[in-house]
């Protein structure tokens, strides 16, 4: 895999507050090496440790997008929800931004259908047909697909399993990330001080609460699979 330079600077970092983590009494130990000090009861991220992941994790997935491969982002929490649903759209990739249904990958075949459900839903009231049934079937299919929409709505084109996932905090996104792990799809985690950074495939250490942080980490890395889409399309 070909290293870039993707214009990842420390004063950038620090000004969205990326550097800083969780109180010192909630960390996990193996962030040790991550941990550059404590300031003011709050350890402070190693930015230096941050960049080389960052750009790691730019490599692998420009790579990936200059190959035609398949992402998936998920944040679920209010903080990251609107970044998530925006870098997704940005790069053209799926994202799950509101809450993580259990099995969502590791059983796959009932997510598709599911899907299939959506999407029929989605036609029939497109099309106006759901107008035309009794007003109290109309009302609960229309109940369905306000529902199918905010938990599906970022995977409704997605036709099998992803092939890179990114997950916004470790923590709040456990159960995606054992799926991940089970099915061996490749992860890129954003890790705070409390996370264990030996559960991801790149895990890039960083501030997971703060908006400012959230967004930085996922513009490079939508700048990276914007960059790797378009050498695909130059290079089919």
């Amino acid at each position: 895999m070909t290293r870039r330079y993707w214009n990842i600077n420390l004063e950038e970092m620090i000004e969205a507050g990326v550097h800083f983590g969780h109180g010192t009494r909630k960390w996990n130990p193996k962030m040790s090496p991550y941990i550059s000090a404590k300031r003011k009861g709050i350890h402070i991220t190693n930015l230096t440790r941050t960049a080389r992941f960052l750009s790691e994790a730019c490599d692998l997935v420009f790579d990936a997008a200059s190959r035609g491969k398949q992402f998936l982002i998920v944040g679920t929490k209010n903080k990251a929800a609107d970044s998530v649903a925006w870098a997704a759209i940005k790069a053209r990739c799926h994202y799950v931004n509101k809450k993580w249904l259990g099995g969502m990958l590791t059983n796959w075949s009932t997510t598709e259908t599911r899907l299939h459900k959506f999407r029929d839903l989605r036609m029939e009231q497109k099309t106006g047909r759901l107008n035309r049934l009794p007003k109290r079937d109309a009302a609960m299919l229309k109940r369905q697909l306000s529902r199918l929409q905010t938990y599906l709505g970022g995977i409704k084109y997605m036709t099998g399993l992803p092939d890179i996932v990114i997950i916004v905090d470790q923590h709040e996104e456990y159960t995606a990330l054992r799926e991940c792990i089970t099915l061996g799809i490749p992860t890129i985690c954003l890790i705070d001080t409390n996370c264990d950074p030996d559960l991801a495939d790149i895990s890039i250490p960083a501030n997971d609460d703060a908006i400012s942080s959230i967004r930085l980490i996922l513009n490079k890395l939508v700048f990276a699979i914007c960059e790797g889409r378009s050498s695909y399309i130059r290079n089919p």
